[in-house]
């Protein structure tokens, strides 16, 4: 099992553990109370992942858990990672066993059920002694085939518990016996007809046609649970891709020659070569060559991206065409790649409130529909009803009303939405984000950063009192301690490293600008209303330029020293591309969109203008960003907030919805509920298309689960429904929950 590390302290460390031997939401539920027992411990167990989340004790307590696993009866396994072997070889040995007793009982079931249907309808082809041949075919599929159903009874009954395989197991065992009871008492010879089949009524003496109700019940449950299972891998398999990006040796560079090291041996700050086709073994900085990188694994982005010196590249993603030397900045499970799967992991073994709900219904549904079926079967006999015809219904309720379907309908199209979207390049948390973004209704961007580059430039220069150059000189230095996008730009285009003055003291004022010492002076940066706050005047000259800029769109920052103002600078962000078409796919979709910058009015009725933006908050501190979330929901609104620095962080968090872009700081993917990993813009409606479709998803498998059961046991109970037509429908409602997850992976791209 993988340990997430949350601190060092045992109550914050999340203990992972395979659980096998779960086959329905009542196994999990009563492993999850086990569980719970241990002093301390909080779990909670997943039916969809099969696995179990422990916190509140340490390594030291695994092998207390894990007896308290196998003592509920089921078996346990520390967590060894997205591969781990003994997960993957329980998983491959249930389903290769389902396999086996799948072919066999359909086998024998189809030569069972022709000779009991056509010899229970045409007396005159009845032979002497073809009960008996019946009764053999039937027995090694309602013993040996059907024995997963029976030794779940068993272990169950052992400890005073029942789950849906009790039902199955009932269903079986009483069909077979009641078969086995008229042969050796004669109950069918009474002058009755048998029962109604769908296509006729058996004539006397077919009691044994309850015979390929057991064995039809069996072969339709095991396919079933087959497919189930295959199914339930392949939407688990996303994990295990993501897993198998990760390179296990890398080429370091020592020496001036490549040297073959195991993964494991590589340090920040060591130089690694990749070759063409080769997988990026860690994440990086582009030191020497060129190539075009292949990320779709990664981010979804169908086509390779050109990498220079100074590009940053992820781990797992691969170089298609040239050689590369890479300077590791993130090793390990600190690498994009290692927290994607961390991330996608903990939010599939999430569970959701509504699965809890779930489960605590299964957990008496059961027992329930046991002595409702008895209830049922006693009933028509009492109201003097054929003991088959009785016994039948009693069969049919019992087997009908098995919750499957209920069991798998949340977690595993949870485990499909969350497994697809990571593909994508969006991590989704956990089930708390998909029910958000299906109630918001207004998404609010903020400007830099997000649908910006935030790589501003300098367009303007006004310099008062001083040279171009001494401006230059001076607000270069101000800003050589910050790496805002402003602070950037000035560096950039101002003079070399070798002609800044010396930086004596640097204060950052997050939303107003800089107060910086330079070489004995003092220096001031930022908004206009920054310079009047510190007392400096701001002369007619300086308010046209000041005006100017803000006529072209442009962030106005007025440059002062020593308390006088001495220039005026006007920089522009250049917006992303693909912004326009993302803004128009949020409008699609029902939402309005709302810009948010910390910049001026006209700078920010710009871009909105650009994007087809018609509500822009401009001129907006980073605590005023929650301020103005708090009153859009004050209006009624239900807001998702998308945003990546540390000036979003706290409106992540107040928003109703928070989607934090990768490339950010680690406070603002903290305080986020979708992290959205792909560079690219389209990433936020495609997050909320995917978000959406799993949510509706989750609905659908849950009306359909709940809808079936509600309509087929009163169906059941009127006694018309044929016990074999039940147990296939049963089957089949699971089946097309678990395939009705699936689908979720059919989801595209805005850039497909």
């Amino acid at each position: 099992m993988t340990m997430q590390h949350k601190s060092a302290s045992a109550a914050d460390e999340i203990i992972q553990l395979d659980v096998s031997g779960m086959t329905c939401a009542a196994c999990a539920g009563r492993v999850e109370r086990a569980l719970n027992k241990i002093d301390g411990a909080t779990a909670t167990v997943n039916y969809g992942t099969e696995r179990a989340a422990i916190s509140g004790i340490s390594v030291e307590d695994v092998p207390r858990a894990i007896a308290q696993v196998e003592r509920a009866g089921y078996g346990a396994h520390l967590r060894a990672g997205d591969d781990d072997p003994w997960s993957t070889r329980s998983t491959e040995v249930r389903i290769s066993s389902l396999r086996r007793r799948l072919v066999t009982s359909a086998l024998l079931t189809v030569p069972l059920m022709d000779i009991t249907i056509v010899l229970a309808l045409v007396p005159e082809w009845r032979f002497p002694g073809w009960e008996w041949v019946c009764a053999l075919l039937a027995l090694p599929i309602v013993t040996w085939a059907a024995w997963p159903f029976h030794r779940a009874t068993i272990r169950n009954l052992r400890h005073g518990a029942v789950s849906m395989d009790t039902l199955v197991s009932l269903g079986i065992a009483a069909s077979y016996g009641w078969a086995l009871l008229t042969l050796f008492l004669g109950l069918g010879a009474s002058g009755q007809n048998g029962y109604w089949l769908g296509f006729g009524i058996t004539p006397d003496g077919a009691d044994s046609i309850y015979l390929d109700v057991a064995a039809g019940m069996t072969t339709f449950q095991l396919a079933g649970r087959y497919f189930e299972a295959r199914s339930r891998r392949k939407a688990g398999d996303v994990l295990g891709a993501l897993s198998a990006l990760a390179a296990t040796h890398v080429r370091v560079l020592r020496g001036g020659e490549s040297n073959i090291e195991p993964i494991e041996d590589l340090r920040i700050g060591d130089t690694f070569v990749v070759l063409p086709g080769e997988t990026i073994p860690a994440d990086g900085t582009v030191s020497a060559g060129t190539a075009a990188v292949d990320a779709s694994m990664m981010t979804g982005e169908p086509a390779p991206v050109p990498a220079v010196p100074g590009d940053r590249l992820i781990g797992g993603t691969i170089s298609t065409d040239g050689r590369l030397e890479i300077e590791a900045t993130a090793i390990g499970a600190n690498t994009q790649l290692a927290q994607m799967a961390a991330f996608t992991e903990q939010a599939q073994a999430r569970k959701a409130g509504v699965q809890a709900l779930v489960d605590r219904i299964v957990r008496w549904f059961v027992p329930a529909v046991i002595v409702f079926s008895i209830l049922v079967a006693a009933g028509w006999a009492l109201s003097g009803a054929p003991m088959q015809h009785a016994f039948a219904v009693g069969i049919s309720v019992l087997i009908i009303a098995c919750p499957c379907a209920l069991g798998l309908a949340t977690p595993t199209a949870l485990m499909v939405g969350i497994g697809r979207a990571a593909t994508l390049g969006i991590l989704i948390k956990g089930h708390d984000a998909l029910e958000a973004s299906g109630r918001i209704d207004t998404v609010v961007l903020d400007k830099t950063g997000t649908l910006t580059t935030g790589r501003m430039t300098v367009q303007q220069i006004t310099a008062l009192g001083v040279s171009e150059d001494e401006l230059w000189r001076l607000a270069a230095s101000a800003e050589s301690g910050s790496e805002h996008p402003i602070a950037r730009a000035i560096h950039t285009a101002g003079p070399g490293s070798e002609e800044l003055l010396r930086l004596e003291r640097f204060t950052a004022l997050p939303g107003l600008g800089v107060d910086a010492r330079v070489a004995g002076r003092q220096v001031v940066l930022g908004n206009p209303a920054l310079i009047r706050d510190r007392g400096v005047l701001v002369s007619d000259s300086a308010e046209q330029a000041v005006d100017h800029a803000h006529a072209c769109g442009y962030t106005a920052i007025l440059v002062a020293c020593d308390g006088d103002l001495i220039g005026v600078l006007g920089l522009a962000d250049a917006v992303k591309p693909y912004a326009a078409d993302s803004v128009a796919a949020l409008i699609e979709q029902r939402l309005e969109v709302v810009l948010l910058t910390g910049d001026s009015q006209s700078a920010g009725e710009r871009i909105a203008s650009e994007l087809g933006i018609d509500r822009v908050h401009a001129g907006v501190l980073p605590m005023q960003k929650a301020e103005i979330i708090r009153a859009l929901q004050q209006e009624g609104r239900k807001v998702a907030m998308v945003g990546d620095g540390i000036n979003d962080a706290v409106a992540l968090a107040t928003a109703d919805l928070g989607l934090a872009l990768a490339t950010g700081t680690d406070i603002a993917l903290k305080a986020a509920d979708i992290i959205l990993v792909r560079d690219d813009i389209r990433v936020v409606p495609d997050a909320i298309t995917i978000a959406r479709k799993t949510l509706s998803t989750i609905r659908v498998n849950l009306i359909w689960a709940f809808g079936y059961n509600v309509a087929a046991i009163p169906i059941a109970a009127a006694g018309l429904l044929n016990p074999l037509i039940a147990a296939a429908a049963m089957s089949l409602s699971s089946v097309l929950v678990v395939y009705n997850s699936l689908r979720i992976q059919k989801v595209q791209p805005m850039h497909h």
